[in-house]
């Protein structure tokens, strides 16, 4: 683990995949109006389920003790529900079931949070639709001891797990694949502003 701590050394390893999927989204342009907002929502609506599973997973909650109340799936949920929209349904199961290769899931974790500390930006420009953590954009909010605070808490824990460099590994691996499958949810949903502004 690089001597910093662990969640600095994922920072690191994913650098560019995150860099990426920034320019990904906002090229999507998210903000544009309600219903690209609603496309937005959709992606991390897939993205959470995908992760739900791990909110409830005993080995995790005992590495990561207030992980039960980081869960956002459901404050998703109550935003689709806010705009109108029903909750997608999905054909394929999600990426985590009942058991999971802990340090991968960690890596998944690590993106799932660090996507929560970046959201005051993406909160102000949800705001510019008339939408606020009461309604609609409830899954953007801080946590109520701050976002700063809320991370600085969840890396703390991060960092205090032991694993194998081999299982360093697999965590990278984990938040390289978190950051993979939010930028193809991102191409599914918000391809079509994509494709008009590579035509201007």
């Amino acid at each position: 683990m690089n001597h910093e701590g662990r969640a600095k050394a994922l920072k690191l390893a994913t650098h560019s995949a995150h860099e990426r999927l920034d320019h990904r989204i906002m090229a999507g342009a998210p903000f544009a109006d309600r219903e690209r907002y609603v496309r937005f929502v959709k992606v991390q609506h897939a993205f959470h389920r995908d992760l739900a599973a791990l909110y409830g997973n005993a080995a995790l909650a005992a590495l990561l003790p207030d992980l039960a109340g980081r869960q956002r799936l459901s404050q998703i949920e109550d935003d689709l529900g806010d705009l109108g929209v029903v909750v997608p349904r999905y054909d394929i199961a999600p990426h985590f079931g009942a058991h999971a290769d802990v340090p991968t899931a960690l890596g998944w974790l690590y993106v799932a949070e660090g996507s929560n500390l970046g959201a005051a930006f993406l909160l102000k420009e949800a705001e510019k639709l008339g939408l606020d953590e009461m309604f609609g954009a409830r899954h953007l909010a801080a946590a109520p001891e701050g976002r700063g605070a809320h991370w600085r808490s969840f890396t703390a824990a991060l960092d205090a797990v032991t694993l194998s460099a081999e299982d360093e590994q697999r965590a990278i691996a984990g938040a390289t694949a978190a950051f993979t499958r939010v930028a193809a949810l991102v191409d599914e949903h918000l391809a079509v502003a994509q494709t008009a502004a590579a035509a201007v």
